[in-house]
């Protein structure tokens, strides 16, 4: 596959993921005719229309290559996007990051009020698990409870959430670069690898036959995260969408700020090529997965 027909096949399709992950959404949070409508809303405002849709990508293409119906792997795709929906709404707060704008709109406390924003990012975390127990995501009651363990690890302490503590306590600390790397792994990673994690177990791939797949996923994940480094550095703010260079402000460690910018940029391809390298039992059926590892660090936003 060249790769300008590769770039223009991801392109489609991570197109086609955003429609159907915003069209799902608009189904499963339908506006009640009561006083929940403005949580309901804002939830709505987090979800829908906004974001890469990297998360459900990776698992709605992981579970296509196991033939995987393409109505649960969306479904699963929602639960993980309403899970990085929520982080973003709570990471905006004035008592966490404090940003005022999010894919170059206003945040959910802007847009609504804090106390608002609190309570959607809670019930969008209440949806991913309600999405995830529900027999239409998967007949089986060992799948549902497999992903739900899989989201939940990745959410907590021991994934994201923990990686968000660590984030927070950056500032001013001499972080280096093994202690950078584990907090993105965290923070950024662990729902990367989820992703990959949850369409293998909707594919019934055994936890035995999942280590190439996790490597991928991990490698992925380091690169998405010094691309975003990188683009925190030099990029675009009208681009990205967001407020850039505040790490640089507060005095934070990243890739970029312990390894230099060029050094930062020739290790986030070798991640992606290496990625592409735990594919190599996969024929043509993982030739998306190729190209996002490529399509991450070359990325503009």
């Amino acid at each position: 596959m060249g790769l300008v027909l590769a770039d223009s096949l991801l392109k489609q399709e991570l197109e086609r993921v955003q429609a159907d992950v915003d069209g799902a959404f608009d189904g499963l949070l339908p506006t009640p005719e009561d006083s929940r409508a403005r949580l309901v809303e804002a939830m709505r405002y987090a979800v829908i229309g906004g974001g890469k849709r990297v998360r459900p990508f990776l698992l709605i293409t992981t579970a296509g290559m196991y033939g995987v119906s393409r109505t649960a792997a969306v479904r699963a795709g929602c639960a993980i996007e309403a899970i990085h929906a929520y982080s973003l709404v709570h990471d905006d707060l004035p008592c966490m990051d404090n940003d005022d704008v999010r894919h170059g709109k206003p945040t959910v406390h802007k847009a609504y009020d804090v106390a608002t924003a609190v309570l959607a990012g809670d019930a969008l975390h209440a949806l991913a698990f309600e999405i995830l127990g529900d027999p239409v995501t998967s007949n089986d009651p060992f799948t549902r409870a497999e992903l739900v363990h899989a989201l939940a690890a990745a959410s907590g302490h021991n994934g994201m959430a923990g990686g968000q503590m660590m984030d927070m306590l950056a500032e001013g600390a001499d972080f280096d670069l093994r202690t950078v790397t584990r907090l993105q792994q965290l923070k950024t990673g662990a729902l990367l690898s989820a992703a990959v994690e949850m369409g293998a177990i909707l594919g019934k791939v055994p936890e035995e036959g999942r280590g190439y797949l996790r490597a991928y996923a991990r490698d992925i994940g380091l690169a998405f995260q010094i691309a975003d480094d990188l683009l925190d550095h030099e990029g675009d703010e009208a681009k990205a969408g967001k407020t850039l260079r505040k790490d640089e402000g507060q005095g934070k460690a990243t890739f970029v700020s312990l390894m230099g910018a060029e050094q930062a940029r020739h290790q986030a391809k070798a991640l992606s090529e290496q990625a592409v390298g735990h594919l190599a039992s996969h024929g043509q059926e993982a030739d998306l997965l190729r190209e996002l590892a490529r399509f991450v660090v070359e990325r503009d936003r």
